[in-house]
């Protein structure tokens, strides 16, 4: 078995600026990015188009899975589905030939697929946690209707809230979205008796 060798944050930088593919940073490790479901791209659409719209006329910005995220605590660069950031977007100082690194996102949305599930639920979310700005985290579900909201509340805990039939809304910020748009087009597989 090969010792697994390590690379320091600008090294890994270096490499992402210039790479093809898209990978994450783990504490000295590069992950390479798994490629996405066709429920899970246009889901990602449709969250980016309704959120968009929502928060057009306001101080927010929703960025797409292209904006790296750092997340010092953790010694992770990761991405999200999609990410809305409030005021103005705050950049690592430390950007390399082009590449935008994100410090402050407030709320994150990940959409789930079989292989990322278990991640993006446990230490993805608890990395995300040790970020000061951001208020709310995102799960939505790829393989059926099931969105469920992580909300910071003012004493520090994590409120959970689930919305799984295309006729109920959740709120992510300010926003009040129809699962039925946040699915819409989108055809599960039939389930195997």
């Amino acid at each position: 078995m090969k010792p697994t060798v390590l690379i320091s944050e600008a090294d890994y930088l270096l490499q992402e600026a210039k790479a093809e593919y898209k990978s994450e940073y783990h504490a000295g490790q590069v992950v390479a990015m798994a490629g996405a479901s066709a429920s899970h791209n246009l889901i990602a659409a449709n969250l980016i188009h309704l959120l968009n719209t929502c928060l057009w006329n306001t101080n927010h910005r929703v960025l797409t899975s292209n904006i790296l995220i750092r997340l010092p605590a953790c010694e992770k660069f990761v991405y999200a589905d999609l990410v809305v950031v409030c005021e103005s977007v705050q950049l690592d100082s430390q950007r390399r030939q082009g590449l935008d690194v994100l410090l402050n996102p407030a709320i994150v949305v990940e959409v789930l697929s079989a292989s990322t599930e278990l991640y993006d639920r446990t230490e993805k979310f608890a990395c995300y946690q040790t970020l000061a700005s951001l208020r709310q985290y995102v799960l939505v579900d790829s393989q059926k209707v099931r969105v469920e909201t992580l909300t910071r509340t003012p004493e520090g805990d994590w409120l959970l809230k689930l919305g799984a039939d295309r006729a109920q809304k959740v709120r992510i910020g300010d926003c009040e979205l129809a699962l039925a748009d946040i699915y819409n087009k989108v055809e599960f597989p039939p389930k195997a008796e």
